[in-house]
């Protein structure tokens, strides 16, 4: 407990390690929210994890532009695309140079070597390191990539080929999202022949803005600015630190004594106090995102021998119905939160505003129950996630809610927590009932919501609902083959009605992201994909 009480007042009077004496060092914390379960962003598919990874220490082939939705060059300069669309031809940028730290000296700069190493080890089961180092790549199984990338080739040392099985209109997007950061291949080679291949883990190498320094579990993560990086313009600061602080209040109270300058997730009863203190600031968008229960389909839930209740659409019907929504955002959300009808935002394109949420009825939800055979007082789990997020302000509080509704209509909804890595780890094994869970968009592509979310690919990934259901999924796999995007529109759309018939999921809401900092901070910007990054920010003295 001490440690953590003395790091706010050696940050603030910047008397960080390795800081130069002679210039004050350019010192910001960011008071994050959670501890990542590890710094190699091909495992993990929160935004806990890649704020800490992807945003920080690595670099992509494309990259989105800050605060945008836009993809620009990032390690490839420029990519070329076969008539067929099955062909994609990168150019590498040349002299980017891989971090130096104690614990890896580079001696070459980046090549086509790093792309292969990168996307084989996910590629490919019996790639040494991945046999070394046995892991999974959910992100990139989740949207189908293992089964649709035929290989990928060296061309020269700046030149990388990667060839398709089927067309993918979302490619480009999806190499600029974090799970494809670029990893170094020397540095692999060095893990293996040491026999240390899992610190690729824990001692992460990229040839991002950020250098990885120091993680202290639930305390601290360090990292210090890249000073070789390849747009040094964007690196202004020199020491960042992530204070990893759950509780939303206090994360609050540091932002206010400037123990921290940036934080995250206010509490929507903090949002007009912070909005008035004139050290602050507090930009504010429309959330790309949306938060939602998601029912577990199977038979039998994992663990059980019971039969699931959920399994039965007319169940997922009388538990959606019996939602007081509205009641939900006007106590959860406090003014921050949109009603959500639909399974992704209504900001994204080809989101069919047609469709409408079943009226909320209870009676009808019991008479459902009855047909199904369900006896008054069945039990079910209802899983309330133990962290804020921007889709979710206050789950614990969600959770109850929803217990108080489902008990009108006989279901004993028992609420279960768990620390928010095993709460994912737990749920994509399929231990979960009804679970609360959320999502911010990617890479602004429909796919990211309806293949990632709740696509047969998916389904031991982000398909938390573990629904498989074919006339569904041949609509959402035949829109990514096609890039005439009137076709995809009308494709994603009859998937939209589908999926609202079927009740995977019950939508609840799309809540506005509020980013409160101090008011020193400046070009800061964030993210409609509920990331935080660092790079191109300053702090005033």
């Amino acid at each position: 407990m001490l440690k953590h009480a003395v790091i706010p007042f050696l940050l603030g009077a910047g008397l960080l390690s390795g800081a130069p004496s002679a210039v004050a060092a350019s010192n910001l914390v960011f008071c994050s929210e959670g501890s990542p379960a590890g710094f190699d962003p091909g495992q993990y598919t929160t935004g806990t994890d890649f704020d800490a990874s992807a945003e920080t220490v690595f670099n992509r082939l494309t990259q989105f532009e800050r605060g945008g939705t836009a993809v620009i060059p990032g390690l490839a300069t420029k990519w070329e695309v076969s008539d067929d669309g099955k062909t994609y031809t990168f150019h590498l940028r040349e002299g980017v140079k891989f971090h130096t730290t104690d614990y890896f000296k580079p001696s070459r700069p980046f090549n086509a070597d790093d792309v292969l190493f990168t996307f084989n080890r996910m590629l490919d089961k019996d790639n040494p390191f991945r046999k070394a180092y046995p892991t999974e790549f959910p992100y990139f199984t989740d949207m189908g990539m293992d089964k649709n990338i035929a290989k990928v080739e060296k061309l020269d040392e700046h030149t990388v080929k990667f060839t398709l099985n089927e067309v993918d209109a979302a490619f480009i997007q999806n190499l600029a999202m974090s799970f494809a950061s670029i990893q170094s291949a020397e540095y692999a080679d060095q893990l293996l022949k040491n026999g240390k291949a899992a610190d690729i883990n824990q001692k992460p190498i990229g040839t991002g803005p950020f250098v990885f320094s120091k993680y202290q579990k639930d305390a601290q993560i360090r990292f210090k600015g890249n000073k070789d990086y390849w747009q040094p313009e964007d690196v202004k600061i020199d020491n960042l630190i992530f204070a990893i602080t759950t509780d939303a209040s206090v994360r609050m109270q540091k932002l206010k004594k400037n123990e921290c300058q940036v934080t995250l997730f206010p509490r929507p009863a903090d949002i007009e106090p912070l909005k008035a203190d004139k050290n602050l600031q507090m930009p504010q968008q429309a959330g790309f995102n949306l938060g939602y229960i998601a029912y577990n389909v199977m038979d039998k839930i994992k663990g059980s021998n019971e039969a699931n209740p959920m399994a039965q659409l007319k169940v997922r019907q009388a538990l959606d119905m019996a939602v007081d929504k509205k009641k939900i955002i006007e106590s959860v959300y406090q003014g921050a939160g949109q009603l959500a009808v639909n399974a992704m935002p209504p900001t994204q394109w080809s989101y069919d505003d047609s469709i409408k949420d079943a009226a909320f009825d209870p009676e009808k939800a019991k008479q459902l129950l009855k047909e199904a055979g369900i006896k008054e007082g069945t039990e079910i789990t209802l899983w309330a996630m133990p962290v804020q997020r921007p889709y979710n302000p206050n789950a614990k509080l969600m959770a109850e809610m929803l217990q108080s509704d489902w008990a009108k209509i006989g279901i004993k909804a028992k609420i279960v927590s768990y620390e928010w890595g095993e709460y994912i780890k737990r749920s994509k094994g399929g231990e979960q009932g009804a679970m609360l869970i959320g999502w911010s968009g990617d890479n602004g592509d429909p796919d990211n919501w309806l293949g990632t979310l709740y696509g047969c690919d998916a389904v031991d990934g982000n398909n938390f609902s573990k629904w498989c259901y074919k006339p569904y999924d041949d609509l959402i796999k035949q829109a990514k083959a096609t890039s005439d995007q009137a076709k995809r529109t009308e494709l994603y759309q009859k998937a939209q009605h589908i999926l609202k018939e079927q009740v995977p999921i019950t939508p609840i809401a799309h809540s506005t992201v509020y980013q409160p900092m101090s008011a020193k901070v400046k070009d800061f910007k964030i993210s409609p994909f509920a990331l935080n990054s660092f790079y191109g920010v300053s702090v005033d003295k």
